[in-house]
């Protein structure tokens, strides 16, 4: 027995004194753990599922849900979206000082004798009601130019991939915070009990920057809001199934007499992290069933197959996973994230932005036009975009067919689609070399307390205290971008 005591003390600390005897949100988290359906209820006007912390968004959302169409790499705005006729009658000749004003490069151009401008090798047209410029190598996407609202001002602080990608997923370029995913799974809940509020999706097979699992992690919050990954194959969500021998009624057993020890364990320790293990076995326990049934595409007719494209009928492409996105959707998942890898053109940028293109420009616009035919787009927000953006000199030599293009954080484009955003509509601009934001400049974190405000969150008030300090996914600044909201 002394022993069981001293266990105990030397795990009990002022802080669990604190948190133990408090009547605050850790209690009220820690309830929602063990039983919140019965403590908190369902969200209103939702079949079913578990509200978050907030017990219900801070004012009426304009969306229900997010698919995040995550372009990792840095996609070139100006092959894409961003048209510069003087650029391309510039092509060849150096970098004004006057526009680069002695700004910082990558260590893989800061030693160029000279910076050529490059001019982009692929057409631009007007499209659509709204006249958005788009590139030859967007066929799909400039049809549905009118449902978009571009951002053309996007900027960040960082400079290279891991810090610039961490940034816009968790609002740090340092790892360890939660991603936006997470901040909405533990602010709002789920809208589905038999499927995580988060879900993230990887391009199979695709090379590039390297993804980490702590890009769609908890960091401080409770671990059962990491997104949970869904991969294509046999065994979708790794370590789901049961083992041989074990069927669903001595799993369902286990899990009980597990809860009961757990709660016990719980109890004596007071960490809240005991529950939130328990939550995530209930989970699992529940996408047994849940999983396979979304991942069977097979019931889809071939006129929606024909619709995302060839590379729908292969499951672990882009555009089977944004046909997947869709499914998630309609079951009410509250944050989709998909990544999809090869933008990093430094080098032989024509022939490996066709590519790309060519792999996601169809689905993408599939994705929209799927969603607004089920009635879906009026209340699912879409996002595509990358990190950052990329220079308007080469790096390397700069030939007729050829240039590369290094990390450029100063601007580039992201565009959405959906619910609370305006149909058509352009905000921001950059100099005549797409080199600096001229008109409204919208920072990553405003780009994030946008994101949050659509979806009924005041960025400021959804708060988490860690080490002594209040964290929020915006971190000490950002503002919501109003002229995009509709």
């Amino acid at each position: 027995m002394s022993g069981l005591c001293e266990h105990q003390h030397q795990h009990y600390t002022r802080r669990d004194f604190l948190t133990r005897t408090s009547l605050g949100l850790g209690a009220l988290a820690v309830g929602s753990f063990l039983d919140p359906v019965g403590l908190l209820g369902k969200a209103p006007g939702i079949g079913g599922g578990n509200r978050g912390i907030l017990g219900g968004p801070h004012f009426t959302p304009k969306a229900k849900r997010v698919i995040y169409l995550f372009q990792s790499g840095g996609p070139s705005h100006l092959d894409l979206f961003d048209y510069k006729p003087l650029l391309n009658e510039m092509n060849g000749q150096d970098l004004p000082e006057s526009v680069r004003q002695g700004q910082r490069l990558t260590g893989m151009t800061s030693g160029q004798a000279s910076f050529p401008l490059a001019g982009s090798q692929f057409g631009f047209r007007q499209y659509g009601e709204s006249g958005a410029w788009v590139s030859e190598l967007m066929p799909h996407t400039a049809k549905v130019v009118d449902e978009l609202c571009f951002i053309k001002s996007m900027y960040t602080e960082a400079i290279n991939h891991d810090p610039a990608v961490t940034f816009i997923q968790t609002g740090s370029e340092l790892p360890g915070r939660p991603s936006i995913g997470s901040w909405l799974s533990y602010g709002l809940g789920s809208d589905n009990e038999n499927l995580p509020s988060f879900v993230v999706l990887v391009t199979k097979n695709k090379f590039g920057q390297p993804l980490y699992a702590r890009l769609w992690g908890n960091g401080f919050l409770p671990s059962q809001h990491q997104g949970v990954q869904f991969r294509a194959g046999k065994n979708p969500v790794l370590y789901l199934n049961n083992p041989p021998g074990v069927t669903g009624q001595s799993r369902r057993e286990q899990l009980d007499h597990l809860q009961q020890l757990e709660k016990l364990n719980h109890q004596d320790l007071g960490d809240p992290e005991i529950m939130a293990r328990m939550a995530q076995y209930e989970m699992a326990y529940r996408m047994q069933t849940s999983v396979p049934e979304i991942m069977d595409t097979s019931s889809e007719p071939d006129s929606i197959y024909d619709m995302y494209g060839p590379d729908s009928r292969k499951p672990g492409t882009y555009a089977a996973n944004c046909l997947l996105a869709r499914r998630l959707a309609e079951r009410d998942v509250k944050f989709i994230q998909l990544y999809h890898q090869g933008w990093d053109q430094h080098g032989n940028l024509p022939k490996a932005i066709a590519t790309q293109c060519l792999e996601t420009d169809q689905a993408t616009a599939a994705l929209i036009t799927d969603l607004k035919q089920r009635g879906m787009l009026d209340d699912t927000l879409v996002i595509w975009g990358g990190e950052f953006g990329r220079t308007s000199y080469s790096q390397g030599q700069l030939t007729k067919t050829n240039y590369g293009r290094d990390h450029h954080p100063r601007c580039f484009t992201v565009f959405m689609a959906g619910a609370g955003v305006k149909k058509g509509y352009t905000l921001g601009a950059t100099d005549d070399f797409g080199y600096s934001v001229i008109q409204d400049p919208v920072h990553v974190h405003d780009f994030q307390a946008t994101l949050m405000y659509l979806l009924g969150v005041d960025h400021e008030r959804l708060t988490f205290k860690f080490q002594g300090r209040r964290f929020r996914l915006t971190d000490v600044h950002g503002e919501l971008v109003k002229q995009v909201l509709s």
